[in-house]
């Protein structure tokens, strides 16, 4: 008998059967079972092992029933198991898994088991139930899982020539749950005839010194074994390259980089990294170049009219273009030499013989005290050993005298602003001349001028960076006179003191978007934004530069140092450095990049030699817009509307679409689907021209006009004169549309004129993309008769209009001849009426109709086309 163990012993008592009636119904005592119990069982088997068995005793024994056991119950949140009862009499059980036991999901359970007599009879009425006991059971666990590596291939670097106590380390694992399973024991090369070995814990190292000469890569398989001696079932592979002897510098970039436009930012060196072959470095500092020079004016930026671009940054109005391109009324430009070829920048080349007389219409005729002069100006050192002036803007007599009232010249690598005021009460000197000594002067290199004058005070921005003259003198102011003035570029006017009035002082050099403004001063934002760069260099997620770096970009973006003391981290900044260009239709071409690099190890100035890196990049060309003017090319409208206070509206059903083929290029953010293999796209024009064929409009009685509060809310502006009218300023094509909608035709005298023709022109870029000429001719109706005044063309409507709508026009049109012909009838009937009754002595006068006022109006049906619509079909007397 155990120790611990209750002994119970049935009295030996021989009873008949109607004792065995008599004592059968009594079920005095509560089965006993031990109070825990400890089970083992193996993954996947069913049976569990206890100790101490599982025995239920009840001193009820051996009456029938009352001291048999019948069941053992379970008590537990879904404990997976179930015990069943061997033998009631002794009351023998086992312990049971329901289903597969998993060790790698559960490894032990804890639950509660009760034994159950039989009761008093037959029927288990009055049964009885042990006291609850703990069941431990433990699952012991099966070598089911081979292991497993944590990655599915490992790669490596090594230098020749050296011996590795580690190259790498691979590393497997098992799911089994027991660490005699679980456990990685071993590891082994599978390659035969290699240079490397495996330690127990997965290092790989080489076991002779490797040459890059013999052999540049390995591939070796490597498996894995638990501690029961399990295979892996797949080896991983490892791949070692050998590299040469290391040679310092930047290692995995490319040459050339393309860009593809519309794509927004795109990293330069996103693999690339610093090869320091473990020199003991301190800092390292990397200056990355962008270099821009040869596009456009030092770089890519909006090519709009400079009046356009004024318009859309903001701009103070009235500033007058002293270079504008070449055309009727801007001849004075057409014998200067232009370098037009860069993207529609207009840039005069002054090559010391060229300058140009601004007409006296143009010139602003006061300044006042407060004006802006800007340019820009590509200049190099003059030639010879003592430069003379070079004038880009001068204001002098025309004739007589030799008196430069203003001026803006370059003196031996100096600006030289002069400004010599008129005589006024106080006969004193005044600042006249103000020197400015810079770099970017004689570089031969782009840059943006800004001369803001608050007299006495004169500043100058250069590339929206602030400078104050270094030198500044007085001089008297200029005494009245009759003289006329001249406004020159390119040189000054010598029209007196001289036998022949001539030029002098040329400019050698660049010079483009030369304006002048009187009474305003440019603002620091507005200049920023008219030099601005659209290209550049960026960083990706400055937040991740981590706070080792240091960096910082030039205004331009175009040079970006970076500097840190961790080589890690250096390499990760580098792989962030981006180009980005921000126009939709950059200029395409090479860009230059130059990586400039240095080193410094602890106690030294430079330790490690970095060779610079030179590469490209390749801005893919755009997908170029065709842009498309769609709308009524006929209208007739009759004198007396044209003779109104409004006019009439021109282009009331215009619309502006533009398109590009459709090819595997990214296109920018701003398309939408289109079909027939194209795609719409949404971009912005700089200006909309209304020409007038034929004559001139006569300003006596005629004009094109639209009114301001069409273009509020809008960057745009207009100009007209009789030859048309000229919308302009940097916005969308719907603004362009609904301001063009609005431009309105007025003739006050219309008799002996039939007809008007217009031209409409719009363009983006500046004329780099422009659109179809889109032609409309006006109809002008001078008679009152109702059959005559059409208000559409009846041969271009009908070619035009589908069958159905033929048939609605024919019968309208013999409705409208039936009314005509009724009116006529009426007229006619009256009339005689009339005569009658004044034959008749006029008894009592009749009043006649009046026709001068009749007005037939029929508006049949409206025909849409895509792009346009048709003319209304009204009719007019």
């Amino acid at each position: 008998m155990r120790t611990g163990r209750v002994a119970y012993r049935a009295p030996l008592v021989a009873v008949n059967e109607g004792m065995f009636f008599l004592f059968g119904g009594l079920n005095k005592h509560k089965p006993w079972i031990e109070t825990s119990y400890h089970g083992v069982i193996t993954e996947n088997m069913d049976t569990v092992l206890l100790d101490p068995p599982l025995v239920a005793l009840d001193k009820d024994a051996p009456v029938p029933y009352a001291g048999e056991i019948c069941a053992f119950k379970i008590h537990g949140q879904e404990a997976p198991f179930e015990a069943e009862v061997l033998n009631r009499t002794s009351g023998e059980g086992v312990l049971r898994a329901r289903g597969p036991v998993d060790c790698e999901q559960q490894k032990e359970y804890t639950f509660i088991i009760q034994a159950y007599d039989c009761g008093a009879g037959p029927n288990g009425a009055g049964w009885k139930k042990s006291h609850k006991a703990v069941v431990h059971v433990q699952v012991d666990d099966v070598n089911e899982f081979s292991p497993v590596f944590r990655e599915p291939v490992y790669r490596a670097t090594v230098t020749e020539g050296k011996i590795y106590d580690s190259i790498l380390q691979v590393e497997a694992w098992d799911q089994d749950c027991s660490p005699q399973y679980s456990q990685i024991c071993n590891y082994e090369i599978v390659t035969q005839d290699t240079p490397f070995a495996i330690d127990r814990n997965g290092n790989i190292r080489n076991t002779e010194r490797l040459s890059f000469d013999k052999q540049q890569h390995y591939k070796i398989m490597v498996t894995a074994y638990d501690c029961g001696q399990k295979r892996a079932t797949e080896s991983v592979p490892v791949h070692i390259d050998v590299k040469p002897v290391c040679k310092p510098g930047w290692q995995g970039w490319n040459k050339r980089v393309d860009y593809e436009p519309g794509t927004g930012s795109k990293q330069l060196f996103p693999k690339m990294h610093l090869e320091t072959c473990d020199g003991p470095l301190s800092s390292v500092r990397a200056m990355v170049e962008l270099q821009t020079s040869h596009i456009g004016k030092g770089c890519d930026r909006e090519t709009y009219s400079e009046k356009s671009l004024q318009k859309l940054c903001g701009a103070a109005s009235g500033s007058t273009d002293l270079l504008p391109a070449p055309s009727a009324s801007t001849n004075w430009t057409a014998s200067l030499l232009t370098d037009s070829g860069r993207d529609s920048d207009l840039i005069f080349r002054f090559d010391g013989r060229q300058a140009a007389n601004i007409p006296e219409r143009v010139v602003p005729q006061n300044l006042t005290d407060q004006f802006t002069i800007a340019t820009w100006m590509k200049h190099g050192p003059s030639p010879g050993l003592r430069a003379e002036k070079e004038t880009l803007l001068c204001n002098s007599d025309k004739t007589e005298m030799n008196r430069h009232h203003y001026s803006l010249y370059v003196h031996n690598c100096r600006l030289v602003f002069l400004l010599r005021r008129d005589f006024t009460q106080m006969d004193t000197f005044r600042p006249a001349e103000f020197h400015w000594k810079l770099e970017q002067i004689c570089d031969k290199e782009w840059h943006y001028y800004v001369i803001n004058v608050e007299f006495p005070a004169v500043t100058l921005f250069v590339d929206g960076v602030t400078y104050e003259p270094y030198l500044v003198t007085d001089d008297w102011p200029i005494h009245p006179s009759q003289i006329d003035v001249q406004l020159t570029v390119g040189a000054c006017w010598q029209g007196g003191e001289v036998t022949t009035p001539r030029f002098t002082q040329y400019f050698r050099g660049s010079l483009s978007g030369l304006t002048i403004r009187p009474g305003k001063i440019e603002t620091q934002k507005v200049i920023s934004c008219l030099q601005a760069c659209k290209e550049g260099l960026d960083i990706n997620s400055l937040e991740s530069l981590g706070k080792g770096i240091k960096f910082h970009f030039n205004p331009a973006q175009s040079v970006l140092v970076m500097e840190g003391d961790d080589l890690e981290s250096i390499n990760t900044a580098m792989a962030k450095v981006s180009y980005i260009n921000s126009r939709q239709f950059p200029t395409p071409g090479l860009r230059r990049l130059r990586v400039t690099t240095t080193v410094q190890c602890f106690g030294e100035d430079t330790c490690i030699s970095i060779p610079d890196i030179k590469a490209v990049v390749m801005v893919l060309p755009p997908s170029e817009p065709r842009i498309t003017i769609a709308g009524v090319e006929r209208v007739t409208w009759p004198a007396a509307e044209l003779r109104t206070a409004t006019g009439v509206t021109l282009f009331k059903d215009i619309r502006i679409i533009s398109t590009v083929t459709k090819s595997d290029n990214a296109f920018s953010s701003g398309t939408t689907a289109g079909t027939s293999g194209v795609l719409e796209v949404m971009h912005n024009l700089d200006y909309c021209d209304v020409l007038v064929i034929g004559e001139e409009l006569n300003p006596e009685h005629e004009s094109l006009e639209i009114h301001h509060s069409s273009l509020l809310g809008k960057h745009l502006d207009a100009t007209n004169s009789t030859s048309g009218i000229s919308i302009y300023g940097v916005d969308s094509m719907a603004h362009y549309e609904q301001a063009i909608r609005q431009v309105r035709y007025h003739n006050w005298r219309p008799a002996g004129l039939s007809e008007r023709k217009f031209r409409l022109s719009c363009s983006e870029l500046n004329g780099r993309y422009t659109s179809n000429e889109f032609n409309l001719e006006v109809r002008i109706c001078l008679t009152r008769w109702t059959f005559v005044c059409l208000r559409f063309d009846f041969l271009a409507l009908w070619s035009s209009t589908p069958p159905a709508a033929t048939v609605v026009i024919v019968m309208c049109i013999a409705t409208l001849v039936a009314i005509v012909v009724l009116g006529i009838y009426r007229i006619h009937t009256t009339h005689q009426e009339g005569t009658k009754g004044d034959e008749d002595g006029g008894k009592e006068p009749e009043m006649d109709w009046d026709d001068s006022t009749l007005t037939i109006t029929v508006n049949p049906m409206e025909v849409r086309h895509y792009g346009a619509q048709s003319s209304s079909g009204r009719m007019c007397v």
